[in-house]
């Protein structure tokens, strides 16, 4: 029986919370996983495969299409604009690869479905290097969005990050001792076969595996970043 909901898109961080929920939590975790017209849909498969690999059912993958004009400004969605080179979004409050209300609407749908199966814990995976540019992942929009659902008077339900303390290295090494296979799991925000090795997520997923130590297991255009 379903106890929980885990919003994981494919990456490394959701992926990682999925089997920390599942084999060091023991919950039992529905998965949600969102198209909303993002460049880099290749992370969609994998999540369906990780969640395969966890043992959790329902996996639900939400089109979000209706709302891609909502995205339209975004580098992950729109095509015309160029995904940024990490020096570029360095010290941006607000890069262009951020997705206007995101987190926001994710977790509003998460919180719909959990309402309706009564099931009051929802995870997602918001780490620290997220927050230089992305308000909807800081430990303040997690108090305020559960202030929110505080409200509700007939069903609590309450958001949990447990990664938003920890860095992507943190992240890779619970994953490493959870057996979690990094190879089944995507990054890059170019929708391209290979990753691109120096866009801002690439950067930081090479420079976690640089720190643990351990060489990332998927193929790049370039590991330069």
């Amino acid at each position: 029986m379903v106890d929980s909901v885990v919003i994981v898109s494919g990456g490394m961080d959701s992926v990682t919370l999925l089997h920390y929920l599942v084999k060091q939590e023991q919950r039992r975790p529905a998965v949600i996983t969102f198209i909303y017209g993002q460049k880099h849909q290749k992370e969609v498969a994998l999540a369906q495969a990780q969640a395969k690999l966890a043992g959790c059912a329902p996996h639900l993958v939400l089109d979000l299409a209706l709302l891609r004009p909502l995205f339209a400004h975004s580098a992950l969605v729109d095509v015309a604009t160029a995904v940024p080179l990490m020096q570029d979004v360095q010290g941006d409050p607000q890069p262009a690869t951020y997705v206007p209300n995101r987190n926001m609407i994710f977790l509003a749908l998460a919180a719909a479905y959990a309402e309706t199966n009564g099931v009051g814990d929802i995870y997602y995976g918001a780490q620290r290097h997220d927050m230089y540019g992305y308000w909807d992942t800081t430990p303040q929009f997690l108090a305020a969005l559960n202030a929110v659902y505080g409200l509700n008077r007939q069903t609590a339900v309450h958001i949990h990050a447990p990664f938003v303390q920890h860095s992507k290295a943190d992240i890779l090494r619970l994953g490493f001792e959870l057996g979690v296979d990094y190879a089944q799991t995507w990054s890059c925000y170019e929708g391209q076969e290979l990753a691109c090795g120096r866009c801002p997520t690439c950067a930081e997923r090479l420079q976690a595996f640089a720190e643990v130590g351990v060489a990332d297991p998927i193929a790049y255009v370039s590991r330069d970043a």
